[in-house]
């Protein structure tokens, strides 16, 4: 979001349209003991996040930090990570301020997204002054370089911003003029870049679904996906201002990109006046959509606002929770233990329903191996590797699903803990702390993911002594487990 200079795209939005299969199991999932008091402990009960763009300048702001440090799990960059602030020189880097961000973020325990690599606006001047295959391979080169210094810390990258006009056709920018495949080329470049990484897709406008700048994205993505061109999700920015509001086929939208195989989200959430319906609505569709992970507000006060003068956010400039903020908490709090609608395919695995079953410890049960999760030796030493065994029912291997969310052993005294956030990090039994690494959605297609960070518990072979970490989900046989009495 390009501040206050982009206001007017809004008003070209057209007005609003009109418009749980289960893995057999043996594991009773409790009710949630109270409703969350903060959007990110809400969003996180159906497995989702709830973010905010934060910006380097306001972390000097002890109102504006306490808010976002309480209420937020995912954290974008404003502009802290935009191709101008990153290389400000051709082959020269500066990360300082976006670093600021993202160690301010994580020392939180949040996750961050970055924002953006490749876009027509705010360029640094010297790539402005290029073209062609000179601008083409600059592009790479700024793609490669960032994401180098970011490679395996980040949730997701937004690799292309903002690359369509209203009719659905590609904007004629500078990138465009290299040639009708930069896109691509952008999201190969930082596939090879960075593995890890969710790679998106994020625009404006593109909510309505019987919009042309809406259809114009769903066939790039659909034309992507059948080709193999990585792509993992598609960011709605989701701005409601003027002639643009919430939508009627909002959901049909969301849904209609998950069911091409990728994730959405919806990243730079802000409404004229804050109307508690869009925001309630707004919401309600993204948890009625499984693959819907998660909402971010393009800012935290209404005074940190690019559209300042519409108090389009959840808390008002001198830091107070809104009506709407009341909305939009108790509909995250009403989705329940996972996404409620019909579930679309979810090769990335995220949460779902978790099963029914009889309640009472439960041994966990690899499908590929049939052995099941084990803590060496009875190990009670925080930091032990959890690994594949032969089933046998002793205490070691028998595991309680809670309230919390928490899988505990040991009766209740350790907890299954991830190590880290990133692929390959340990799952590890530790004593039980309630914090979001040892919180885990069981999911109705058989994985089981970490709240914090949205990985699975995976393992890399089947026999006895096979250590157990967190990976990217993809929904094969290595990743899927079953809760089963003991």
């Amino acid at each position: 979001m390009n501040r206050l200079t982009r206001r007017a795209r809004y008003r070209l939005a057209v007005a609003a349209a009109s418009a749980l299969a289960v893995v057999g199991t043996a594991l009773v999932v409790p009710g949630l003991a109270q409703a969350a008091s903060t959007l990110g402990a809400a969003a996180a009960q159906s497995g989702r996040y709830f973010g905010t763009a934060i910006a380097a300048g306001r972390l000097g702001d002890s109102t504006y930090t306490t808010i976002a440090g309480r209420e937020f799990t995912m954290v974008t960059a404003e502009n802290e990570m935009k191709p101008d602030a990153t290389e400000p020189q051709r082959g020269q880097f500066n990360f300082s301020a976006g670093d600021q961000i993202y160690n301010w973020a994580t020392q939180r325990g949040m996750k961050v997204r970055g924002h953006t690599l490749a876009w027509h606006s705010q360029q640094p001047g010297w790539m402005q002054s290029l073209s062609g295959s000179t601008l083409r391979q600059a592009m790479i080169d700024h793609i490669n370089g960032v994401m180098g210094h970011y490679k395996g810390k980040l949730a997701a990258w937004d690799v292309v911003n903002e690359a369509f006009n209203e009719d659905g056709s590609r904007r004629q920018s500078n990138l465009q003029a290299t040639g009708n495949d930069w896109i691509e080329v952008a999201f190969r470049t930082a596939r090879t870049a960075d593995p890890s990484v969710k790679l998106c897709y994020n625009d404006y406008n593109i909510e309505n679904w019987s919009y042309g700048k809406t259809q114009g994205v769903y066939r790039m993505i659909q034309d992507f996906k059948s080709r193999g061109v990585p792509i993992d999700c598609v960011g709605l920015q989701t701005h409601f201002t003027g002639g643009s509001s919430l939508p009627g086929n909002f959901q049909t939208t969301l849904s209609s990109f998950a069911a091409l195989g990728v994730d959405v989200a919806l990243t730079e959430v802000d409404v004229t006046n804050a109307s508690t319906s869009q925001y309630a609505g707004l919401t309600q569709a993204c948890v009625n959509v499984p693959r819907c992970i998660g909402i971010t507000v393009w800012g935290v006060r209404d005074s940190d606002s690019w559209r300042s003068s519409e108090s389009p956010l959840l808390f008002d400039g001198g830091g107070n929770k809104k009506a709407a903020y009341t909305s939009v908490l108790n509909v995250l709090n009403g989705a329940g233990p996972g996404p409620t609608g019909t579930p679309t395919a979810s090769p990335t695995g995220n949460p779902t329903t978790p099963p029914p079953s009889t309640g009472g410890a439960s041994k966990i049960v690899g499908s590929q191996s049939g052995r099941c999760i084990d803590v060496p030796n009875s190990s009670r030493t925080n930091g032990t590797r959890v690994q594949l065994y032969d089933c046998h029912g002793q205490t070691n291997q028998q595991w309680t699903y809670t309230s919390s969310r928490q899988l505990t052993v040991y009766g209740g005294s350790m907890c299954l803990d991830a190590a880290g956030t990133g692929n390959g990090s340990a799952v590890q039994v530790y004593s039980c702390n309630g914090q979001a690494n040892q919180q885990w959605n069981v999911n109705s297609n058989g994985t089981i993911s970490g709240v914090q960070s949205g990985r699975c518990i995976d393992v890399w072979g089947t026999a006895n002594g096979q250590q157990v970490q967190i990976y990217d989900c993809n929904g094969q046989a290595n990743q899927q487990f079953r809760l089963a009495a003991i």
